[in-house]
């Protein structure tokens, strides 16, 4: 027998006999199967602590191999009963997805062939899939043919890529290069009062500072208001600064609020702005029937940030950033070393994400993106879509209903915001003056805010909250396709239950 027969028969802990991974495989799979077919029957999410844990994790450094099952043990009597679970259909809280099967068997694929998609050369079959996914995303929004981009960890990474590019095209010098001191005029950003702190965070980290961030007031459905912002940018001309970016919600957070767009594109236009779109949560939402028309103003936009994570129902990490014009985040992010020269000539093959965003090393992301959109459709994700957004108004119909909840924001999405109001302190706040409306205010935040907690630690239904005109709310997002009319019927239902645990341990603040 040859030295190569030899090292072909034996087994390495790093490369095991091809049935060993076939069982390891299946079992898997099995696990992950049994797991999403079981959601509904568990707790959104039951209390625990670091300390319950740690205890249930090996904590020493492993020196040799353990079987498979070892960790498949872990995964199901540590993992699932220590999560939150994210595809719970009554998983309301934050701005969650469920995560699809479909998409969860790409990523397995993606780290199985574990391209590096840096370029071209890097990654042909990945790098060729992922400008495909990106161009199908064009076409979702609407956006004009040209425009391209790529896609990033989530839309706080497509922010700031967003924002390099803005401050890169309109800086009077070239900042990049020559540093933000450079700029002779501090430069000001415009964005509402409800705009993801991200925002913010990028303006901080890329030297133009937080405190440049002009934040503008909202009308009664939490969208900017376009004459106190066309007021700001005129002040800030007259005393210097160099206005350069506004950036419109399409999605708040909060709310699900939409900016005005096209208003704030002619803004951006007649003031030479860069206009930014944050549609990491709502961009997705052009695919219902019953809001697409107010996503048009999309194609206006110089950047888009989207996050394919939330509303395509895909697994974290997978945000995405488009630009118009492809050639203003080259100017920003090209950068040449020996290293990274390429020497094909076909423009098509001389391609390098690298050039068009801050990261070198980039996992294979797209797969799962294709995958979806192949196996499901853009007809199906609208129509899932759609019914996120008609559970979210059925909510809000049963909130209006009721004698002891009430709405705090207007439904414009699938988020959803209430609180919830006795039907004693009820009756006392239609007939206080404002200093007892007050104090009975502050007196519902806080029974709110043990609502909210109680119901988290109850587990059939999770909610997060929001501060919304100095209340603290209730808040709900739907973002999934398991979710029916029916889960928001036991959503409520949940909130009673529980509401009356609270008022049988302290009856006098209810």
């Amino acid at each position: 027998m040859t030295q190569d027969s030899n090292a072909a028969d034996s087994t390495s802990p790093l490369d095991p006999p091809a049935d060993r991974v076939a069982h390891w495989g299946h079992a898997t799979v099995d696990a992950m199967s049994r797991y999403v077919a079981t959601l509904r029957e568990r707790p959104v999410h039951q209390p625990t602590t670091a300390a319950r844990i740690r205890e249930r994790l090996d904590s020493a450094l492993p020196q040799g191999p353990a079987d498979f099952d070892e960790v498949l043990r872990t995964f199901h009597e540590v993992m699932v009963p220590m999560s939150r679970h994210s595809g719970h259909p009554r998983m309301f809280g934050y701005v969650q997805s469920p995560g699809t099967p479909v998409a969860a068997l790409a990523d397995f694929i993606a780290s199985t062939l574990n391209s590096n998609v840096t370029a071209w050369r890097s990654a042909p079959a990945a790098a060729e899939i992922e400008r495909l996914s990106i161009d199908w995303i064009r076409q979702i929004l609407g956006v004009e043919s040209g425009a391209a981009g790529l896609f990033v960890s989530g839309g706080s990474m497509a922010n700031l890529t967003a924002l390099a590019t803005a401050r890169r095209a309109k800086a009077s010098t070239d900042v990049a290069r020559a540093g933000a001191r450079s700029e002779p005029r501090a430069m000001r950003l415009y964005a509402s009062a409800e705009t993801h702190h991200s925002i913010a965070k990028a303006a901080a980290l890329l030297g133009i500072g937080a405190d440049h961030v002009r934040l503008i007031e909202v009308d009664e459905r939490s969208r900017v208001r376009v004459d106190e912002l066309i007021d700001r940018i005129e002040e800030d001309v007259r005393e210097g600064y160099l206005p350069f970016c506004v950036v419109a919600n399409a999605g708040t957070v909060a709310t699900g609020a939409i900016d005005p767009l096209e208003t704030l594109a002619e803004v951006a236009r007649r003031f030479g702005l860069w206009l930014h779109v944050d549609a990491s949560y709502g961009g997705f939402a052009a695919l219902a029937p019953s809001v697409r028309q107010r996503f048009v103003g999309l194609r206006e936009a110089d950047s888009i940030a989207l996050d394919p994570h939330k509303w395509l129902y895909l697994p974290i990490d997978c945000g995405c950033v488009l630009f118009r014009d492809p050639s203003t985040a080259r100017a920003t992010f090209a950068h040449d070393a020996e290293y990274t020269r390429v020497m094909e000539r076909d423009p098509d093959q001389t391609f390098a994400f690298w050039d068009y965003g801050p990261e070198l090393s980039r996992r294979f992301r797209a797969l799962k993106v294709w995958a979806l959109l192949r196996c499901v459709g853009v007809r199906a994700l609208g129509e899932a879509i759609e019914a996120n957004i008609d559970c979210a108004r059925h909510f809000e119909r049963l909130v209006e209903a009721s004698e002891d909840f009430e709405m705090l924001a207007p439904v414009e999405l699938s988020i959803f915001c209430f609180r919830y109001v006795p039907a004693a302190m009820r009756m006392a706040l239609d007939r206080s003056d404002a200093v007892e409306r007050a104090r009975l205010d502050r007196e519902l935040d806080a029974l709110n805010e043990r609502l909210l907690v109680a119901l988290q630690r109850d587990g059939s239904s999770y909610l997060s909250n929001a501060g919304l005109g100095g209340r603290f709310s209730l808040r709900g997002c739907v973002l999934n396709y398991r979710t029916t009319r029916r889960d928001m019927e036991i959503l409520l239902a949940d909130l009673r239950r529980v509401a009356s645990g609270i008022r049988r341990e302290a009856p006098d603040s209810c």
